[in-house]
């Protein structure tokens, strides 16, 4: 199915798994970007931008949530724009400016993310001027408690986050730290629904067009997350594997499975759902599933992304 078009002025970087999906908006009296990439690919989301906007600055950034892969370039933007603006969901507002890394999850997951500033805070409910065009701010709770999505109306574009991708939806955090968010990925299903975009730009993968079938897809994921939660724990430390791979590339496997045993995020999973597996062993189970799908490999002592 080809790409569909996008609002005029509206331009997406699509970016690796490690980095989130940018959106730069240029039309209009300023410019905005949504979400900013990992830390470690800070330089290459710079010269992203520096090569639409050239010497145009970048006047305001959004973050969806504030997940590592969603807002660990704010602070190298930040840097290279000093008039730039940035705007935040409001749960997590305090932590952000207390720089507070562990409630951020960036300790507890083994992710980076620089210090960065906020000037204000979305409110769903509200609108916000994206370029030549008002953008609506809604509520998307389940992937991460505050994340937002943004809808434009005339054109029916959704920038969907992680609530949804083309396969499916994030990993629902919550659910892993003894929360019950799964109800709460069934509303954000459900407010999608209702909004009936036409275009949705996902936190990532590619551009696509809407469709029942895209959401039912989604919900049957999530019905069989919710019928077994330790089904979705299981992909869910996968998951944590692989994003660490793709930061790394390569490493040796005795230092990537000290990593892991080490990261607080996944020892708790594995206390909360797997405790009858030694966690060695647990770890060397899944790095071996890793490999056998094809999404890493061995090469000696090393494991390297694939």
């Amino acid at each position: 199915m080809p790409t569909p078009k996008l609002p005029s002025g509206v331009h997406v970087f699509e970016r690796g798994w490690l980095s989130a999906n940018n959106i730069l908006f240029i039309d209009g009296n300023e410019t905005l970007m949504v979400d900013s990439g990992y830390c470690t690919h800070a330089a290459q989301t710079l010269a992203l931008v520096e090569g639409l906007l050239g010497q145009r600055p970048l006047d305001a950034l959004v973050n969806t949530h504030l997940h590592s892969d969603h807002c660990g370039g704010n602070a190298a933007l930040q840097a290279r724009y000093p008039g730039l603006r940035t705007m935040i969901p409001p749960g997590h507002a305090r932590q952000v400016a207390q720089w507070d890394a562990v409630a951020l999850t960036y300790v507890p997951t083994g992710q980076r993310c620089p210090r960065f500033k906020f000037d204000r805070t979305l409110q769903p409910g509200t609108q916000l001027r994206f370029g030549s065009a008002d953008w609506q701010v809604h509520a998307a709770a389940g992937h991460d408690p505050h994340s937002v999505v943004f809808f434009e109306p005339a054109s029916k574009t959704l920038i969907s986050a992680d609530a949804l991708w083309e396969n499916g939806f994030g990993v629902v955090f919550p659910e892993l730290e003894g929360a019950d968010a799964f109800a709460e990925v069934a509303a954000t299903l459900d407010m999608i629904e209702r909004l009936d975009p036409k275009i949705v730009i996902p936190g990532h993968g590619r551009v696509f067009a809407y469709t029942p079938e895209i959401l039912a897809r989604a919900r049957s994921r999530l019905d069989s997350f919710a019928a077994n939660p330790s089904r979705h724990a299981h992909h869910a430390v996968k998951v944590l594997l692989k994003f660490k791979l793709l930061e790394t590339q390569r490493q040796s496997f005795e230092a990537f499975a000290q990593w892991a045993m080490a990261t607080t995020y996944i020892t708790q999973i594995r206390e909360r759902f797997f405790a009858d597996i030694p966690l060695r062993s647990w770890i060397d189970q899944l790095c071996a599933e890793l490999v056998a799908a094809g999404v890493a490999q061995m090469d000696g002592a090393d494991i390297l992304n694939a």
